[in-house]
């Protein structure tokens, strides 16, 4: 199945693959979805793609006219990907592209704060949960009505006790589930 750009100023480009199992891209449908729910709200955000793999969410929120979009990994052939990706939208003008460990990455001072967060990391890890749990107790990486989505197959799910965010929707397509979480404006 060819990885592409849904919509916006890249719209049908393909994206190169990340070889082997290091990631797990998302299913077209499933990214088209995500992206009808965050809807006009893409435009002009500041996007968060944590353990971005091939980089296809944040560079969609680029291609749907975000900001900026940041991308946080850190296996080195992923980072390789995303730069080739950002290359062939011609986006990379509006990307920063970090090697990290996302928890490590959460935990240091931020420069900027977000009003997205993709969470998509290996499944059946529990790290979907452990991101979750560090963005709640790091809420400067958030901005006032943030959100967090994390990309989970849907036997991994379990509800959270959480101090910040707030869990307000799950949608499930297939063994893909998005689960909404809210950091509440004041």
């Amino acid at each position: 199945m060819p990885l592409r750009v849904i919509a916006g100023s890249s719209k049908g480009r393909r994206l190169r693959m990340v070889p082997g199992d290091l990631a797990r891209p998302i299913r077209d449908q499933v990214k088209e979805a995500l992206f009808n729910i965050l809807g006009a709200a893409v435009a002009d955000c500041d996007f968060l793609d944590l353990f971005s793999g091939t980089g296809s969410v944040g560079i969609e929120a680029l291609s749907r006219g975000a900001a900026q979009s940041t991308f946080v990994e850190k296996h080195p052939i992923a980072l390789k990907v995303i730069g080739e990706n950002l290359e062939l939208t011609g986006l990379t003008n509006r990307a920063q592209v970090v090697q990290a460990d996302v928890f490590e990455w959460i935990n240091r001072k931020p420069g900027s704060s977000h009003d997205f967060v993709y969470v998509a990391p290996p499944q059946y890890s529990k790290l979907w949960s452990r991101a979750v749990h560090r963005l709640d107790q790091n809420t400067q990486r958030l901005n006032l009505d943030a959100w967090v989505i994390a990309q989970i197959n849907p036997e991994e799910y379990r509800s959270l006790e959480l101090e910040t965010l707030v869990e307000f929707d799950r949608r499930t397509y297939g063994r893909t589930q998005l689960v909404f979480y809210e950091r509440p404006g004041e």
